[in-house]
Protein backbone atom coordinates (compact mmCIF):
# COMPACT_ATOMS: atom_id res chain seq x y z
CA UNK A 1 0.00 0.00 0.00
CA UNK A 2 2.53 2.50 1.40
CA UNK A 3 5.79 3.54 -0.61
CA UNK A 4 8.64 2.12 1.80
CA UNK A 5 11.47 3.82 0.47
CA UNK A 6 10.04 7.40 1.58
CA UNK A 7 8.53 6.04 4.68
CA UNK A 8 11.55 4.13 6.06
CA UNK A 9 13.11 6.79 8.23
CA UNK A 10 10.08 9.15 8.80
CA UNK A 11 6.72 8.38 9.85
CA UNK A 12 4.18 7.43 7.60
CA UNK A 13 1.76 10.21 6.04
CA UNK A 14 -1.39 10.08 4.99
CA UNK A 15 0.22 12.09 1.32
CA UNK A 16 2.19 8.47 1.02
CA UNK A 17 -0.77 6.35 0.96
CA UNK A 18 -2.35 4.92 -2.51
CA UNK A 19 -5.01 3.16 -3.17
CA UNK A 20 -4.73 -0.93 -3.96
CA UNK A 21 -4.79 -1.15 -8.01
CA UNK A 22 -8.19 -1.49 -8.86
CA UNK A 23 -10.24 -0.03 -6.02
CA UNK A 24 -10.98 3.17 -7.49
CA UNK A 25 -12.28 3.03 -11.03
CA UNK A 26 -12.42 6.36 -13.06
CA UNK A 27 -16.10 8.23 -13.14
CA UNK A 28 -17.86 7.14 -16.99
CA UNK A 29 -18.30 10.39 -18.98
CA UNK A 30 -20.90 9.87 -20.84
CA UNK A 31 -21.43 12.04 -23.67
CA UNK A 32 -17.63 13.03 -25.12
CA UNK A 33 -17.53 11.35 -28.14
CA UNK A 34 -18.57 7.58 -29.84
CA UNK A 35 -15.21 5.94 -28.56
CA UNK A 36 -17.24 6.43 -24.69
CA UNK A 37 -21.18 6.51 -23.29
CA UNK A 38 -21.61 8.90 -26.54
CA UNK A 39 -24.70 9.42 -28.87
CA UNK A 40 -27.53 9.38 -26.47
CA UNK A 41 -25.45 8.73 -23.29
CA UNK A 42 -27.45 6.57 -21.97
CA UNK A 43 -30.65 8.60 -22.16
CA UNK A 44 -32.63 6.34 -24.42
CA UNK A 45 -34.07 8.26 -27.83
CA UNK A 46 -36.51 11.24 -27.63
CA UNK A 47 -38.76 11.80 -25.23
CA UNK A 48 -39.78 13.89 -21.94
CA UNK A 49 -36.51 12.78 -20.00
CA UNK A 50 -33.74 12.86 -22.98
CA UNK A 51 -34.07 16.35 -23.50
CA UNK A 52 -31.47 18.78 -21.72
CA UNK A 53 -32.87 21.00 -19.12
CA UNK A 54 -35.24 17.91 -17.88
CA UNK A 55 -36.37 19.67 -14.27
CA UNK A 56 -39.05 17.10 -12.84
CA UNK A 57 -40.33 17.19 -9.32
CA UNK A 58 -39.48 12.99 -7.78
CA UNK A 59 -43.80 12.38 -7.78
CA UNK A 60 -44.14 13.61 -11.67
CA UNK A 61 -46.98 11.85 -13.10
CA UNK A 62 -46.86 13.45 -16.42
CA UNK A 63 -49.84 16.36 -15.88
CA UNK A 64 -51.77 13.59 -14.44
CA UNK A 65 -52.60 14.46 -10.80
CA UNK A 66 -49.89 13.56 -8.45
CA UNK A 67 -50.50 10.85 -5.60
CA UNK A 68 -49.60 12.83 -3.14
CA UNK A 69 -51.95 15.54 -4.17
CA UNK A 70 -54.60 12.96 -4.89
CA UNK A 71 -54.97 10.73 -1.58
CA UNK A 72 -56.03 14.11 0.40
CA UNK A 73 -58.52 14.27 -2.03
CA UNK A 74 -60.11 10.66 -1.64
CA UNK A 75 -63.32 10.14 0.94
CA UNK A 76 -63.16 8.84 4.29
CA UNK A 77 -60.41 7.47 6.09
CA UNK A 78 -60.22 3.95 7.62
CA UNK A 79 -57.32 3.31 10.57
CA UNK A 80 -55.88 -0.07 10.10
CA UNK A 81 -54.71 0.47 13.91
CA UNK A 82 -57.36 -1.45 16.38
CA UNK A 83 -58.84 0.96 19.00
CA UNK A 84 -58.09 0.04 22.33
CA UNK A 85 -60.81 -1.91 24.13
CA UNK A 86 -62.25 -0.21 27.04
CA UNK A 87 -63.44 -0.76 30.44
CA UNK A 88 -64.89 1.24 33.55
CA UNK A 89 -63.54 1.76 36.86
CA UNK A 90 -67.11 1.12 38.05
CA UNK A 91 -66.99 -2.28 36.40
CA UNK A 92 -63.78 -3.09 38.09
CA UNK A 93 -65.77 -3.42 41.45
CA UNK A 94 -66.75 -7.28 41.47
CA UNK A 95 -63.17 -7.95 40.63
CA UNK A 96 -60.43 -9.24 43.06
CA UNK A 97 -56.78 -9.79 43.44
CA UNK A 98 -54.83 -9.34 40.29
CA UNK A 99 -56.48 -8.05 37.73
CA UNK A 100 -55.18 -8.56 33.81
CA UNK A 101 -56.59 -9.20 30.54
CA UNK A 102 -57.34 -13.11 31.23
CA UNK A 103 -59.21 -12.10 33.79
CA UNK A 104 -61.16 -9.06 32.03
CA UNK A 105 -62.21 -11.70 29.53
CA UNK A 106 -63.64 -14.24 32.24
CA UNK A 107 -65.91 -11.60 33.85
CA UNK A 108 -67.09 -10.07 30.58
CA UNK A 109 -66.18 -7.15 30.52
CA UNK A 110 -63.72 -7.29 27.46
CA UNK A 111 -64.22 -9.18 23.71
CA UNK A 112 -61.01 -10.89 23.68
CA UNK A 113 -57.59 -10.79 26.14
CA UNK A 114 -55.20 -10.39 22.80
CA UNK A 115 -56.31 -6.74 22.08
CA UNK A 116 -54.71 -3.51 23.85
CA UNK A 117 -57.36 -2.23 27.52
CA UNK A 118 -57.99 0.90 28.73
CA UNK A 119 -59.18 1.60 31.73
CA UNK A 120 -61.45 4.73 32.06
CA UNK A 121 -62.89 6.45 35.26
CA UNK A 122 -66.56 6.48 35.81
CA UNK A 123 -67.84 5.49 39.49
CA UNK A 124 -65.22 4.74 42.04
CA UNK A 125 -63.68 1.60 43.04
CA UNK A 126 -64.96 -0.02 45.97
CA UNK A 127 -63.75 -3.35 45.86
CA UNK A 128 -59.82 -3.96 46.91
CA UNK A 129 -57.20 -4.53 44.01
CA UNK A 130 -54.06 -5.26 44.88
CA UNK A 131 -52.54 -5.26 41.19
CA UNK A 132 -54.15 -3.97 37.75
CA UNK A 133 -51.94 -5.24 35.00
CA UNK A 134 -53.30 -3.65 31.55
CA UNK A 135 -51.93 -2.05 28.39
CA UNK A 136 -53.13 1.57 30.12
CA UNK A 137 -55.20 3.48 32.07
CA UNK A 138 -55.72 7.17 32.79
CA UNK A 139 -53.96 9.15 35.68
CA UNK A 140 -57.14 9.39 37.60
CA UNK A 141 -57.32 5.65 37.35
CA UNK A 142 -54.35 5.26 38.52
CA UNK A 143 -54.35 7.25 41.47
CA UNK A 144 -57.89 5.77 42.55
CA UNK A 145 -56.59 2.71 42.80
CA UNK A 146 -53.45 4.14 44.64
CA UNK A 147 -55.57 5.76 46.78
CA UNK A 148 -57.63 2.14 47.63
CA UNK A 149 -54.69 0.73 48.53
CA UNK A 150 -53.81 -1.59 45.03
CA UNK A 151 -51.32 -0.47 42.06
CA UNK A 152 -50.97 -0.21 38.35
CA UNK A 153 -48.90 -2.22 36.22
CA UNK A 154 -48.48 -1.41 32.41
CA UNK A 155 -47.42 -4.44 30.47
CA UNK A 156 -47.64 -5.82 27.27
CA UNK A 157 -50.31 -7.01 24.87
CA UNK A 158 -50.34 -10.89 25.44
CA UNK A 159 -49.80 -12.61 22.25
CA UNK A 160 -51.87 -15.64 20.97
CA UNK A 161 -50.99 -18.84 20.91
CA UNK A 162 -51.03 -20.95 17.61
CA UNK A 163 -53.12 -24.39 17.72
CA UNK A 164 -49.91 -26.60 17.86
CA UNK A 165 -48.21 -24.55 20.80
CA UNK A 166 -52.07 -24.81 22.22
CA UNK A 167 -51.82 -29.01 21.93
CA UNK A 168 -48.29 -28.95 23.16
CA UNK A 169 -48.82 -26.80 26.30
CA UNK A 170 -52.15 -29.04 27.20
CA UNK A 171 -49.86 -32.36 26.68
CA UNK A 172 -47.59 -31.13 29.55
Amino acid sequence: MADTAKTEGTALKVHHLRPAPGAKTPKTRVGRGEGSKGKTAGRGTKGQNARTGKKLRPMFQGGQNGIQSAVPKSRGFKSMRTPAQIVYLDRLNGLKGTVDNFALYEAGLIATPFHTVKVILRGELTSKLTTLKVQAASKSVIAAIEKAGGKFDKVTTPIQKSAKEAEASDKK
